[in-house]
């Protein structure tokens, strides 16, 4: 388990592109977007299709969650069993692992109490009495505050992004089926929630981003093992000597 170097990873895109896609999504309100998603999924009268659905409930949003706590809870057993001398070489992959996945779980409930924002069901457009505001908007008065912002189910899909990390400098090939999984499950998930009217598109996409950047930071902060800068300039100097 043991590497002395990792291999390269731009850290400039990773944490870039997410960057400017946030920066995006609060200078143009998605609003209108995300109320045409939603209206495909309600029915006047009725509610949302998937408000009540045994697979979309049962299956995709409570058995999922437990999946990933589960996760979780093996990963800090796996942790503490590290810090015997036998285990130590996994110690600091399940540590980032531990912290990634906690990280990008745990932030959903204190940004959901900070935000207020209302989920679909509780709109008055969708058949509820709350008033709806954009992100940075002014809330209505209201003695139900919301608690839809962002995607709380949707981080237990993409939280998995930590796995993609703990993998890229030892399984490469294994490390990109885990991002693939992990985009998605966390897709599938925030589609399931979305058809229940639990939430709006955009409540997921932040959900993606918020998680792509903690799952990033603490790989940078705890795997990421650049080779020295003489060491890089020796192996640029020997690949330019070999193409001349």
């Amino acid at each position: 388990m043991a590497h002395s170097h990792t291999r390269y990873f731009d850290f400039r895109l990773a944490l870039g592109i997410p960057l400017a896609l946030m920066a995006l999504l609060l200078l143009i309100d998605p609003s209108g977007l995300d109320f045409a998603l939603a209206q495909l999924f309600y029915e006047p009268g009725q509610g949302f299709v998937g408000r009540h659905s045994f697979w979309l409930e049962d299956i995709l949003h409570d058995r999922a969650k437990q999946a990933v706590i589960a996760l979780g809870v093996l990963a800090i057993g796996g942790f503490l069993l590290s810090l015997l001398p036998r285990w130590q070489a996994w110690r600091r992959p399940l540590g980032y692992l531990v912290l990634a996945l906690a990280l990008s779980t745990g932030i959903v409930t204190p940004l959901k109490k900070l935000t207020g924002m209302h989920c679909p069901w509780s709109l008055s457009e969708f058949g509820g009495t709350q008033t709806f505001s954009p992100l940075l908007g002014e809330r209505a008065p209201t003695d139900k505050p919301g608690r839809c912002w962002p995607g709380g189910h949707a981080a237990s899909g993409f939280s998995l992004f930590a796995l993609f990390f703990v993998l890229r400098d030892r399984r490469p090939r294994l490390a990109r089926f885990a991002l693939g999984f992990a985009l998605g499950l966390g897709t599938l998930l925030s589609a399931g929630r979305m058809m229940q009217g639990a939430h709006f598109l955009s409540h997921n996409l932040w959900t993606l981003l918020l998680d792509w950047l903690i799952c990033t930071l603490c790989y940078r902060w705890l795997l990421y093992r650049p080779q020295p800068a003489t060491a890089a300039l020796t192996i640029n100097h020997r690949l330019h000597e070999g193409q001349t």
